[in-house]
């Protein structure tokens, strides 16, 4: 199949989640998780794009390698970027011999070049409430405190745990931020953010079949988050490990990573895209995800693949059918691209992504 018209694809090798999601020095920065050697998952490095629309995207060299002894297992894995006095931070977990996974962070005055932080690791270990599967630090700043969430997970409870920090190098422990009880061994590439007057945390956790991404939608009081909404608002099997940020105009933007989680050929020499970036909002306790305004022209009203009846909007697929759990559609989008759908739900209330198979 060809190349997708408006969604990242990486040039050449593996990629997955996106990660250090940041507008920078008039730029969109959007890193992710790279094997630049082969077509399968590898040590992690972080690849690069930049882009001014969203929608094209310049790959540029390399930004993180794993050069460092405390990355010399599995590499750079997932993290997340900030910007603190005009310099670009960027916080990942590093994978080691021992397989350890510790917090680790590198910066940047040009958003190009970065260097390690030579006190790294600025976290060393899980908590006593975590375990080796540490990982994916997503740092955000509300107030004058910058906090960092950290997927994790103990005795087959995934948990979200997390930490502050006045300077972005020296963290103190706060706790546990969320559990997740349902079939749920290790949480991945939590993100916490303040949004329309709540606090969102999106999750992604691994489920057979398919993985799948979860929200909580609730209050925070800077100690203790309080869900009063958890649900799936994913129902695509193709859709992993979102991130978000803050736009220029204060807009909230989410990317997700899009393909199959099964590693199989891929004669093409690439794997992985990026989702169509999708604007983030808090309507009557529900997350609404649609694209953003460069991606608009390209949504349609209907599709071959996407019908509507009594029970809702649903996505025929070769598996089989994925369907909405609103039964009232009020409104349907999609978006296509060469093997590609994104499917929204009544203004985004529900999505849908699917890939097609390329054998």
């Amino acid at each position: 199949m060809p190349r997708l018209s408006y969604h990242f694809e990486p040039k050449q090798g593996w990629s997955n989640d996106p990660n250090g999601l940041v507008y920078f020095k008039g730029k969109y920065h959007a890193f992710f998780q790279h094997n630049p050697y082969d077509t399968s998952w590898g040590k992690m490095h972080w690849g690069h794009a930049v882009s001014d629309d969203l929608l094209h995207w310049e790959e540029l060299p390399i930004a993180l390698y794993p050069d460092m002894p405390y990355e010399d297992k599995g590499g750079c894995f997932s993290g997340s970027a900030v910007i603190r006095d005009g310099r670009l931070y960027l916080f990942y977990t590093a994978v080691s011999n021992a397989m350890e996974q510790t917090q680790c962070v590198a910066y940047s005055d040009d958003g190009m070049t970065f260097t390690k932080y030579e006190g790294n690791p600025i976290i060393d270990r899980p908590p006593a409430e975590g375990s080796v599967d540490f990982r994916d630090p997503k740092v955000t700043k509300i107030g004058g405190t910058y906090y960092m969430v950290v997927g994790t997970g103990k005795d087959g409870v995934g948990k979200v745990v997390f930490y502050t920090s006045k300077d972005l190098f020296h963290w103190d422990y706060a706790g546990v931020l969320f559990e997740e009880h349902n079939d749920c061994r290790v949480i991945e590439c939590p993100d916490f953010f303040e949004l329309d007057g709540k606090y969102v945390l999106i999750y992604s956790i691994r489920l057979n079949p398919s993985p799948c991404v979860g929200a909580a939608i609730g209050s925070f009081d800077g100690k203790t988050f309080v869900p009063e909404r958890i649900y799936r608002p994913e129902h695509g099997p193709h859709f992993y490990a979102p991130q978000s940020f803050t736009g220029p105009d204060g807009e909230r933007i989410q990317i997700g990573w899009m393909h199959h989680f099964s590693e199989r050929p891929a004669p093409q020499g690439y794997v992985g895209a990026f989702s169509i970036p999708r604007e983030l909002h808090v309507r009557d306790g529900k997350l609404i995800s649609f694209p953003v305004a460069s991606a608009r022209p390209y949504l349609t009203g209907s599709d071959p693949l996407v019908t509507v009846d009594d029970s809702g909007a649903v996505l025929h697929t070769a598996e089989g059918e994925l369907r909405s759990n609103a039964k009232e559609i009020s409104s349907l989008h999609v978006l296509r691209d060469t093997k590609t759908v994104e499917v929204f739900v009544n203004g985004g209330e529900e999505t849908f992504t699917y890939w097609f198979d390329e054998n």
